[in-house]
């Protein structure tokens, strides 16, 4: 009896610490609830944005703060399923990846945009914290914030986007405006407009820009064809009804095309001197990228501490690009199991090349082929019970879930040069694809040798940047 009593204590005890350290190694995803989201998704859309519910800005931890919110949330979409949806992001997220990989390529080389571009014009002579929205419709994966631009403020939802640096909102009067949720905004109703003369430190900041009648006119294209094209100017940024920040430099642009469709411009994050956090002396800024089919909000936050739990990395810069913010990545694993990967594939090296950045308009992370091979092999070898199907787009590792409630799957994670690991939840590296159960792997060889993590894989997850101590932190469920 006694010795009975031992054995199943003992077998009890071998399977707990056996179950302790596989636990951390796979993670559930949770398909049903998926799938359903991706259905409700579209018999939401009958409800018109201007009659949604406004949501209240909740500060994380900040007194300057933006709200931000997913596009399809606020503009809806033309595409009739999620299928079709999917393949329009797809396609636009790749025309992007390919202008940020170009961008960086050709500043290795010594090249600035200034050097190639023309610039044409066709027209007339403290803290602070804001809500995120993500962008699903129209084949983008931006998230939106919500801003008031003068004064009176005239409150405009804004791309968020990491890889920009130029703030830029369209401007009455129009000689080509795309359509935008809220009404055009109106220098001649603000008493805080201000042109900027063209030998100022803002207009020499500029990549492309020209002098006419000695204002300062600006260009800034985008990988997708889209463009805006007018004034340099500053005006006074609002955030809700508790923080205004003055003089702040943004493009007016009165010759705008492209498919920011639904919002008003765009709101810089990059590194480089004309971005937003770069114009107000941020010292931190974070943000909570909601779930791309949701219409909650999150929150864009200035000059807050990042979490105490975060997962934090060295946050890199290019000394041939200040816009991108890299990360010290040193290797991935699946399943616990590290790959066998040259941590010089990860590495940004003295002339500019290489290295793996944080983007916010990214939507799928990017991996060098002989870094994604090796991920993708391990991820198909650890889910050997799992039913494959044809790949959809970019996707070459796909499966028919239809008929699960819920998948065990190895958990994926990212390491960093200080010794961190950032586990990603399923949800963020196996998605929907349509709404009648295919899901795919979220990463993406590339034969370019810079790798973006991108914002399927940030989804939930509060990420911090440290401008001050160089330092990157993921929060998971922050937001």
């Amino acid at each position: 009896m006694v010795f009975s009593l031992f054995f199943h204590l003992a077998i009890l005890l071998l399977s707990s610490s056996v179950l302790s350290r596989t636990l951390p190694f796979t993670t559930v995803l949770q398909v049903s609830s998926t799938l359903s989201k991706t259905q409700d998704l579209f018999s939401s859309l009958n409800v018109l944005p201007s009659k949604q519910k406004v949501q209240p800005i909740i500060p994380f931890n900040s007194s300057l703060t933006f709200q931000l919110h997913t596009r399809i949330s606020i503009h809806g979409t033309t595409e009739k399923d999620y299928k079709s949806l999917t393949l329009t992001r797809l396609a636009r997220d790749s025309g992007r990846v390919k202008a940020i990989q170009t961008r960086v390529h050709l500043a290795t080389l010594g090249f600035r945009k200034a050097d190639l571009t023309p610039l044409e014009t066709q027209f007339d002579d403290e803290k602070l914290e804001v809500p995120i929205i993500s962008g699903t419709s129209q084949g983008s994966g931006e998230y939106f914030c919500r801003v008031g631009i003068g004064k009176p403020p005239t409150q405009s939802y804004m791309v968020l986007d990491t890889g920009s640096d130029v703030n830029w909102v369209q401007c009455a009067p129009c000689a080509d405006c795309y359509q935008q949720s809220d009404p055009i905004f109106d220098p001649n109703l603000s008493s805080s407009f201000s042109q900027l003369p063209c030998d100022t430190y803002q207009c020499r900041s500029l990549d492309v820009s020209e002098c006419r009648n000695e204002k300062c006119l600006y260009e800034v294209s985008y990988g997708d064809g889209s463009y805006t094209v007018g004034e340099f100017v500053t005006e006074t940024i609002s955030f809700g009804e508790l923080a205004t920040v003055e003089n702040v430099a943004i493009g007016c642009g009165h010759n705008n095309e492209g498919l920011f469709v639904g919002a008003a411009g765009l709101i810089g994050l990059g590194g480089g001197p004309l971005s937003f956090p770069s114009q107000i002396k941020a010292s931190t800024f974070s943000y909570c990228l909601v779930d791309r089919d949701s219409d909650s909000a999150s929150t864009l936050d200035f000059d807050s501490p990042p979490p105490h739990d975060a997962v934090t990395a060295p946050l890199l810069r290019n000394s041939k690009m200040d816009t991108f913010y890299y990360v010290d990545l040193t290797g991935i694993s699946v399943g616990g199991e590290p790959l066998q990967i040259d941590p010089s594939s990860f590495q940004l090296n003295n002339i500019g090349d290489g290295g793996v950045i944080v983007d916010s308009g990214t939507a799928i992370t990017r991996l060098q082929t002989t870094v994604y091979e090796p991920l993708r092999d391990a991820f198909k070898k650890g889910t050997g019970d799992l039913p494959l199907t044809d790949s959809v787009a970019l996707f070459d590792t796909c499966y028919d879930l239809s008929s699960r409630k819920s998948v065990e799957v190895p958990t994926v994670s990212f390491h960093f040069s200080n010794g961190n690991e950032l586990r990603l939840p399923a949800k963020n590296y196996l998605i929907p694809v349509d709404s009648s159960g295919t899901f795919c792997f979220a990463f993406a060889p590339t034969t370019s040798s810079l790798g973006i993590i991108g914002n399927v894989q940030q989804q939930g997850t509060r990420v911090s940047y440290d401008l001050a101590n160089s330092v990157i932190g993921f929060s998971p469920n922050k937001c």
